[in-house]
């Protein structure tokens, strides 16, 4: 069997150069010189009535009324007329007003920086300084060029190396890292967090040092993760796939045109449970020729121009790719055609994106739907949880997987806040899919 070269889906571009979905709140005092305040009146007053009454005599204006949880107010107010309303009988009490983040954040620390990708999926606010707890996901296998097993940030195991068998899975080349830290950085002070923070990665290397394999090798790294899928020990729920080469979808997982990667990814998926992400490929067309990203069975993802973490297309160019466009579909990216291609594809960053270096140290800045893929891979992982703490998508096939992760993306999207090229604009011939979000998940 002659040899073929899977190419890591990805462009080099500067190897040295965010809010919702839960009900859950935690409450943070504001800071004193807060002109904010929350008014309770006595339960038996009208409080309609009332606060009318006061704006006129105190002169302000409420920002919320409250009638039922409590009678009361929200208004912003100054030293005199909070000392006035304390006073009156009327009122039981006047409380600082303060701040709320949804308890699926947590601080990031000094050190750490939510990259902009992780930020714009809702992974971390907007703001950049909280993000979604540590070691709350599914365990993500890295197909890829193997991941930094010595790397302090991030949670990393050896699972197989499909180039060297027996030998440690150990990256030689440094995409399967950065793909791992997007996945899974450490929220521990040590430059960049991910999107499921501190998750378990397993490393699964079946690209070398040049970033190229063969089918039959990448056959090896699947097996090894169908073999360890849901229920077993390692019980791998989420595998990335920043890598393709040429094939098709014969919509017969491979039995018909005698695809055996397709028949692979279709036995782990079918039958093992595991839910594959795969990366659209950059050639800047149809990905129906472009394979695992072809398959169905797959969650296949395009990649999206981010500069500022932002939704609005405010941010200007990005620093590394200045030819790209702030929220807009990335030049590189392939796409989607076909209905039954659409049904299976999401958008996620892909471009400037920083994460892990190998070796540790400096961050790498890479571009690419290898970059884009990770942050849905990271998102799945949320979504399915831990045993300890289940996600939306617990106890889902990964088909539910990839179609809540596609029907959450398309329900928080609005004219606003998506990006040229997703489905709320449209690029005639072309389907990139709605950009992925985090927010909502654990």
């Amino acid at each position: 069997m002659s040899r073929m070269a899977i190419l890591a889906a990805f462009v080099l571009a500067a190897a040295l150069a965010g809010f919702g979905g839960t009900t859950a709140v935690r409450a943070t005092a504001a800071a004193p010189s807060s002109a904010s305040y929350i008014v309770v009146l006595n339960d038996g007053v009208d409080a309609t009535a009332v606060t009318s009454s006061l704006e006129q005599s105190v002169g302000f204006k409420s920002n919320f009324r409250y009638r039922s949880a409590l009678k009361g107010f929200a208004a912003h107010l100054n030293a005199q007329q909070v000392e006035k309303l304390r006073a009156n009988p009327q009122v039981q009490f006047v409380s600082l007003d303060g701040t709320v983040e949804a308890v699926s954040y947590v601080p990031i620390m000094a050190g750490d920086s939510a990259p902009t990708g992780v930020r714009r999926i809702g992974a971390a606010n907007a703001a950049g300084t909280m993000v979604k707890p540590t070691n709350r996901g599914a365990k993500v296998a890295v197909i890829d060029t193997g991941v930094d097993l010595a790397h302090t940030d991030l949670n990393v195991r050896s699972g197989t190396n499909c180039i060297n068998p027996g030998t440690k899975a150990q990256d030689d080349n440094g995409h399967g890292t950065h793909v791992a830290g997007t996945v899974a950085a450490k929220n521990n002070g040590s430059n960049v967090v991910g999107v499921s923070p501190g998750v378990r990665i397993f490393a699964v290397k079946v690209l070398n040092s040049g970033g190229s394999g063969s089918f039959a090798q990448v056959i090896c790294g699947i097996d090894w993760v169908a073999a360890n899928g849901p229920g077993t020990r390692k019980n791998i729920r989420v595998a990335n796939m920043s890598l393709g080469g040429g094939g098709a979808d014969d919509g017969n997982c491979g039995n018909t045109n005698g695809d055996a990667m397709h028949k692979a990814i279709c036995n782990a998926v079918n039958v093992k449970g595991v839910t594959f992400v795969v990366a659209a490929g950059n050639n800047g067309s149809n990905f129906s020729t472009f394979v695992p990203a072809a398959y169905d069975e797959t969650l296949s993802v395009s990649a999206m121009s981010d500069s500022d973490g932002l939704p609005g297309g405010t941010g200007g160019p990005p620093a590394c790719r200045p030819s790209e466009t702030d929220d807009m579909y990335a030049s590189f990216s392939n796409f989607a055609v076909s209905a039954a291609d659409q049904n299976h594809t999401i958008a996620g960053p892909g471009v400037c994106i920083n994460s892990d270096r190998l070796g540790g140290g400096t961050i790498n800045t890479f571009s690419g739907t290898s970059m884009a893929s990770p942050h849905n891979a990271g998102t799945a992982s949320l979504c399915i949880g831990s045993n300890r703490h289940p996600g939306p998508c617990a106890g889902m096939t990964p088909a539910q997987v990839i179609q809540k992760l596609r029907s959450d993306a398309a329900s928080h999207a609005t004219l606003s806040n998506g990006f040229i090229g997703d489905p709320n604009h449209p690029v005639t011939g072309r389907y990139y899919g709605f950009l992925v979000e985090a927010s909502g998940y654990q």
